[in-house]
């Protein structure tokens, strides 16, 4: 099988948990890893997939990598290549397909109760009506035209949609483990000291549970990652 081609933004927002899986499951994978060079991929065709990580820019910032980068989405929905974004990487997918970014209703940082919406959303969840999984942003996408709204949120209605059967966009971060949401909680010390949305939790909220919290998120990880990769290009 062609590798599935992942990009990364920073180095904190790696790959993690969907790395894991990937290995798990026997699917080979490379990692474009921007922040240190790397270049986009010359030739979508040359994956059998895509996703796109998650960041602290904005899919509205003027870098030189982004117009190529909503390019490498389209040619990759145009070619029926599997595109799976988590957080800016679905914020990407929408302005690569039509919609807009903007100012979330509400900053979202910590654990998250969504809602799916309808039978496609159960289909790509695992057959779950609730999910509660882990946010950390200050911006959301719309939904572009043609694709399904599938998950709602109540402090950012906008958490997923999927356009076709093959490619789908999220808000939150189901790929975190353990380690890497301890990284951010440091990281990220002025950011929740100084926020005051509703919406956001503090460390000392979130770490006591934390290691309990991560098995139902990794297992409705699980959940999306066999829907999606049925649709791998081989």
């Amino acid at each position: 099988m062609l590798p599935i081609a992942i990009i990364q933004h920073v180095p904190d927002d790696g790959p993690c948990y969907f790395a894991t899986y990937l290995e798990r499951a026997g699917l080979p994978y490379r990692v474009f890893r921007l922040f240190d060079g790397d270049a986009l991929p010359a030739r979508i065709n040359a994956h059998s997939g895509l996703c796109i990580l998650g960041g602290p820019m904005s899919a509205n910032d003027d870098l030189a990598y982004l117009p190529p980068l909503f390019e490498l989405v389209r040619a990759a929905v145009q070619a029926d290549i599997p595109v799976i974004g988590h957080c800016l990487g679905g914020q990407i997918m929408a302005r690569a397909l039509g919609g807009t970014v903007q100012a979330s209703e509400h900053v979202e940082i910590g654990w998250s109760e969504l809602e799916a919406l309808e039978d496609a959303a159960a289909d790509w969840f695992g057959g779950a009506a609730s999910l509660r999984l882990f946010q950390w942003h200050g911006e959301s996408f719309s939904i572009p035209p043609g694709a399904r709204h599938l998950v709602r949120g109540r402090y950012c209605a906008n958490q997923a949609f999927s356009l076709g059967s093959k490619h789908l966009a999220m808000q939150f971060h189901c790929e975190v483990d353990e380690a890497k949401v301890r990284r951010w909680l440091v990281l990220g010390q002025q950011e929740l000291a100084s926020c005051t949305s509703p919406a956001a939790q503090q460390a000392e909220q979130i770490l006591p549970n934390l290691a309990q919290a991560i098995v139902p998120s990794q297992q409705l990880a699980d959940a999306i990652y066999s829907r999606w990769v049925k649709g791998l290009m081989v």
